[in-house]
């Protein structure tokens, strides 16, 4: 197995070329960027780091000396550029938050970076390896959780009293001869395989029994999600997308507009009365599309309940926005929901104390009163085509149930957080340019559906589960709110509980 070995860059094989077959026992060691990733420049990765530490005035920073740091890449040397990018990404900065920012926001846009032919031989390894000139603070979190990498081997950055510098701590960007040190400190055997993308990764490959170049092409397509050992359901960050410097621009340049835009958004969707609102929202250029529509409810009989308006859960205001598709006032519920939020919304909002006595009181009391109640018993939103497990509460209270498929989407900012200001949420939403919801309307469950023709309440929150996300093409699982918060924030997602020190 395995090809001649060649001290020439221009004569080692390409990643096309390896055989990956019969790998279980072999060590691979790769380069990141351009070799494990499609792509090679890292701006995206310090960009998405520094917005989340520092928000805006830290991208700009970033985006101001990225020009430098290109001339010092290409010109003068590929540690002189590295550098100048970790110091205006970290200086100053908590190592805790650069951690918990590695962990919670870089797997996502990572994960859709990864080369499919690096991936076919890396993943076909018993054991692996992964240099990169990178902080190793960065890539570690998403090497070590989703691909099941060994050893990571990057760029360590310094820090004073838990605060970093913006400064390398020794040996210095681990690049050209680091590498090679690196690779010899940490195995004492030569490994396997040695994969790179260009021929200042040629003398760490040389250590290695077998070597391929990944060649730099433009047609090449990320390896698909399902195709990952574990794909990343829970992520966090403000930015939907994964900005090149050219986003980076249009988000500085958008950044001030898009303040005011929310705040004259916010105030019209709290101000409106709800049988107008569905119009008004439009209006300021945040669309909605009903699809369904809501059944007919008969008036309320003697000894009769409200109807509960069952909800994929996307965004704090989906209550709301149900509401201006149902034209008229409702009440909704929440387990943790800022004050701000609650005294701009348009609706009555509840709030649930997770005691399961005191809510399912709190509930019947509402559908008893014969209101229209809209809930998500997901209990925190996703933003990934996947449906968390629903609380069987709902179910266990009433029988008029509508389930209710609720989509969101944005183009520049996300609308929800797990370590952020909550309050800003909706105003985080409305800073898109065209924000939009998407909301249909599934079928009443019948009678027979419900526990009153003796289903339990679980099979009946499960079943309500599956119609919303065949309607998505969505995936339902078993993972709650303190999955979520656990992983991103390192909590139970309580809005009083303080975040931990990410490990």
């Amino acid at each position: 197995m395995g090809t001649p070995k060649s001290n020439s860059p221009n004569k080692i094989p390409t990643i096309y070329q390896c055989d990956a077959k019969g790998r279980e026992n072999h060590t691979v060691v790769s380069d990141l960027d351009g070799s494990l990733l499609i792509g090679r420049n890292s701006f995206s990765y310090f960009a998405l780091i520094a917005f989340d530490v520092g928000g805006i005035t830290r991208l700009l920073l970033l985006f101001l000396a990225s020009p430098l740091a290109w001339l010092l890449y290409h010109f003068v040397s590929e540690s002189s550029g590295i550098r100048l990018l970790i110091f205006a990404t970290f200086a100053g900065v908590k190592v805790s938050a650069i951690k918990s920012a590695a962990n919670a926001v870089l797997p996502k846009h990572y994960s859709e970076d990864l080369h499919p032919q690096t991936w076919r031989v890396f993943s076909s390894c018993g054991r692996k390896c992964v240099l990169t000139a990178n902080p190793r603070i960065m890539v570690e979190p998403f090497l070590k959780n989703y691909l099941g990498v060994d050893i990571v081997l990057g760029t360590e950055i310094s820090s004073f009293k838990g605060i970093a510098t913006g400064l390398v701590a020794s040996p210095g960007v681990l690049v050209g001869k680091n590498k090679v040190i690196a690779l010899r400190k940490a195995f004492e055997s030569m490994p396997d395989i040695g994969i790179g993308d260009r021929s200042t990764d040629f003398p760490f490959m040389k250590l290695c029994k077998e070597r391929y170049i990944v060649p730099s092409r433009s047609s090449v397509r990320p390896v698909r999600q399902d195709e990952l050992p574990k794909p990343v359901i829970f992520h966090d960050g403000r930015l939907v997308e994964k900005p090149t410097p050219l986003m980076a621009l249009l988000i500085i340049l958008w950044f001030p507009i898009g303040i005011l835009l929310s705040i004259l958004r916010v105030l019209v969707v709290s101000l409106s009365p709800m049988s107008i609102s569905y119009y008004t929202v439009q209006l300021f250029g945040s669309r909605i599309t009903i699809k369904g529509a809501p059944p007919r409810i008969p008036k309320r009989s003697s000894g009769g309940k409200g109807v509960v308006f069952v909800c994929s859960h996307r965004t704090v205001i989906d209550a709301v926005y149900v509401s201006a598709c149902l034209g008229r006032m409702t009440t909704t519920i929440s387990y943790s929901i800022s004050s701000l939020s609650e005294f701009l919304s348009p609706i009555k909002t509840s709030r649930l104390t997770r005691d399961r006595t005191k809510d399912a009181k709190l509930i019947d009391e509402i559908l008893s009163e014969g209101k229209y109640l809209v809930m998500c018993p997901e209990g925190t939103t996703c933003r990934e085509p996947y449906l968390l497990r629903f609380s069987s509460l709902f179910a266990e209270l009433t029988d008029q149930i509508v389930p209710v498929a609720v989509t969101v989407k944005t183009s520049m900012f996300h609308g929800t957080t797990a370590r952020g200001y909550k309050w800003l949420d909706p105003f985080f939403f409305y800073m898109n340019p065209l924000p939009s919801y998407e909301i249909t309307f599934l079928n009443k469950l019948s009678s027979d559906e419900t526990c009153r023709a003796g289903k339990s309440s679980h099979e009946v929150a499960n079943r309500v589960q599956e119609m919303i996300a065949e309607t998505l093409n969505y995936k339902c699982t078993n993972l709650t709110r303190k999955d979520k918060y656990r992983v991103l924030a390192g909590t139970d997602g309580l809005v009083e509980q303080k975040p931990v020190r990410m490990p």
